[in-house]
């Protein structure tokens, strides 16, 4: 096959040019089970199979929900080569939202993981009536497993897949996901094959990936920008591996040694902290020579020459120091891109100079999901921007600097609300992403949310992520919201770094017993108020933070304060924290 148009088409595209002894791998019982191309074509032509025998036609919903996986693969794909449309859910939202999403989709049949998730989808069941039955792909009691579907399939049935096939374009949807947003219900964004495959094609122009490399995947394959990737893997031939949960990380980075991964800034914020708290523990020399190293790193400036000497010092920085950085990622990383939120500057410079290059990004849902990236070689990387628009994409700054986007890998549009699709596609076809940005040179940057812009009762304009950021350089800040729409001056609620704190805390001599006497503790307060003062000085008057309050609880998807993607749900925080909101503007 000298060319892929649909998803489906790319494992075949794969198994013409370089077929794969590895295409996907799973870590069952502690060891790695791998998927050779032609078993994964195999297990997808018999879920499509299965799919044909209960009744699955073109246009019908199937919902797939579950961590990474090889068989989310199989399903995914075995349900498209129907011209059937995959639902690709979160598997930590609420019962509410599945409930939602599970009628407004129509879905007709479920695959989940696991026994959790066989319960909530369970205790929904009889409030979905198009939902005919749930398979689980771990054994569970009392649920169907997904193998049992694949028993009866039959050799000579191929030739009723090849038919669905036939009848499946390029332009029909290939998949519905939903958004959570930071209000209201989900909205499901409509992406076509084609949508997807331009989105792949352009990406790996500005990827480092190559044939035989391989890549440890742990981002929710529901999320947009990791299913991209994935099928992006596919279509050059790497190996995929799956992490087998955030917590194995770690050791999964020194098993499968990737030479590619993406992430989210929350996680590189996590590793970097840990690299930290681990200098902090060193003493005498091996000390100095951490934070030496790390200093010479923190100068470092992509594309510009800083002379012989500074250039022999990070070479003795690198092989001291740096290395053993790389080695706790695996040893053979050659490059990793994050999205979906801000990286801070700092963590982005250090990581490069010590030989690890972090390639920012930028995307939406709606746009299959690149728009932008920073790439590989030094000209066209830039820390603190989100790069430069990938081939085929053109992007505008619209009123009030929105950013507008046209291209093959804009929506179809949001699925049975036509209202809601006009005001985000304009009649030129152009997609308003909602977020602020402005050019520095050939580089996008991205300001602020429009949406999440706000005015001080005196009428002066804020834009939260900027004061965020610059709070977020601090290593005792770990999560923050800014406040102050239509109030007399900007306010915060921070949840500390506590990993960072509580050694803060060891050094001097603060006593406590639980995170909420620990940052009520007047020394606690008077550490975050310098910290809060330092980052004021590089933020304009308007903008300062004046009054804060710290928070002794991280922020997180269950408890409500985050969308899957990450995001902040500000109006979620403001409802929950309200009492303590109040409180900082009394007076």
């Amino acid at each position: 096959m000298s060319e892929y148009t649909r998803l489906f088409d790319i494992l075949h595209y794969q198994q013409a040019a370089h077929p794969l002894k590895a295409a996907l791998a799973e870590k069952k019982d502690g060891k790695w089970r791998e998927y050779s191309t032609a078993e994964c074509i195999e297990m997808i032509n018999k879920v499509s199979k299965a799919l044909i025998k209960l009744g699955i036609k073109k246009g019908d919903t199937i919902a797939l929900i579950s961590n990474n996986r090889p068989q989310w693969n199989f399903i995914d794909q075995g349900t498209q080569q129907l011209g059937a449309i995959t639902v690709a859910i979160y598997p930590n939202i609420t019962e509410g939202e599945y409930k939602f999403i599970f009628n407004d989709a129509e879905v007709k049949y479920c695959f989940i993981s696991d026994a959790d998730l066989y319960s909530k989808i369970s205790n929904i069941k009889s409030d979905v009536p198009s939902l005919q039955e749930i398979y689980t792909f771990d054994p569970v009691d009392g649920a169907k497993n997904w193998e049992t579907l694949l028993e009866d399939v039959r050799e000579e049935d191929q030739k009723q897949i090849d038919e669905h096939k036939a009848q499946v374009t390029a332009d029909d949807l290939a998949t519905l996901i939903y958004t959570s947003g930071t209000t209201g219900n989900p909205k499901g964004v409509m992406l076509s094959h084609s949508n997807i495959t331009s989105n792949i094609k352009a990406s790996l122009e500005c990827l480092p990936l190559a044939t035989g490399k391989r890549a440890l995947s742990f981002l929710p394959l529901c999320h947009s920008f990791e299913r991209m990737v994935s099928y992006t893997y596919m279509a050059v031939s790497m190996n995929i591996y799956y992490a087998e949960s955030l917590e194995t990380i770690a050791d999964n980075l020194k098993e499968v040694k990737p030479n590619f991964f993406t992430t989210v800034p929350r996680l590189l914020e996590k590793v970097y902290e840990k690299i930290m708290a681990k200098g902090h523990e060193l003493t005498g020399f091996k000390k100095t020579l951490f934070f030496w190293a790390v200093d010479i790193g923190m100068q470092y400036e992509i594309g510009k020459s800083k002379g012989f000497m500074y250039d022999l010092k990070l070479g003795i920085a690198r092989k001291l120091i740096f290395s053993k950085w790389k080695e706790a990622l695996g040893g053979e990383i050659e490059g990793i891109v994050t999205g979906a939120a801000a990286l801070n500057a700092k963590i982005g410079t250090l990581f490069t100079a010590a030989g690890i290059p972090i390639m920012e990004g930028y995307g939406l849902t709606e746009t299959s999901p690149v728009l932008t990236a920073n790439r590989l070689e030094e000209e066209d990387r830039k820390l603190g921007t989100i790069g430069i628009p990938i081939p085929g994409v053109e992007i505008k700054l619209g009123e009030d600097n929105e950013i507008l986007a046209k291209g093959p890998n804009i929506m179809q549009g949001y699925y049975k609300r036509p209202d809601l699709t006009a005001e985000v596609i304009d009649k030129d076809g152009w997609f308003h992403t909602g977020d602020v940005g402005q050019w520095d040179g050939k580089f996008l940057k991205i300001v602020d949310r429009k949406k999440e812009l706000f005015k001080t009762s005196g009428g002066k304009y804020v834009a939260p992520q900027q004061v965020e950021g610059k709070m977020k350089e601090s290593p005792f800040i770990e999560q923050i919201m800014s406040i102050g729409d239509n109030r007399k001056f900007v306010s915060a609620l921070i949840v500390p770094s506590f990993l960072n704190l509580e050694e803060w805390a060891k050094k001097n001599g603060i006593e406590y017993t639980t995170n909420e006497e620990m940052v009520k503790h007047a020394k606690v307060i008077e550490l975050f108020q310098a910290e809060v003062d330092k980052a004021n000085q590089e933020i304009n008057h308007v903008e300062q933070v004046k009054e804060f309050r710290l928070l002794p609880l991280e922020w997180g998807v269950e408890t409500g304060e985050l969308t899957p993607t990450m995001k902040v749900k500000r109006k979620n925080i403001l409802e929950k924290f309200s009492p303590v909101v109040e409180e900082m503007y009394q007076g």
